[in-house]
């Protein structure tokens, strides 16, 4: 298995700030989406990123290949939703993972 890095960019750098409420419903759609797959095991982490420059979301994920997850990230809702969103694939040749807590 390997991991990337999967970096959502939204329709503009103000998204954080003034969505409208389709898009605040959309985005709990991402939310469901993104957590149901960490609750799979294949999302490792997910969230906003809190980028001056305009946030952004971040999922990392442990799938078999880049391909996987270029599919996982055509599927989530704002993807579909044809509202110019995108994903940025980014493979993680080394991933060191922390030791599970106690």
């Amino acid at each position: 298995m390997k991991f990337f890095l999967c970096k959502l960019v939204p329709p503009r750098p103000t998204f954080a700030q003034d969505m409208t409420e389709a898009e605040t419903k959309l985005m709990q759609e991402h939310v469901m989406y993104w957590t149901e797959l960490a609750g799979r095991g294949i999302a490792v982490v997910f969230g906003p990123v809190a980028d001056p420059k305009g946030a952004w979301g971040v999922a990392i994920v442990e799938v078999e290949d880049e391909a996987d997850a270029r599919a996982l990230a055509a599927i989530d809702p704002t993807i579909k939703s044809d509202r110019n969103f995108n994903f940025e694939i980014y493979s993680m040749p080394i991933a060191v993972l922390r030791k599970p807590a106690a």
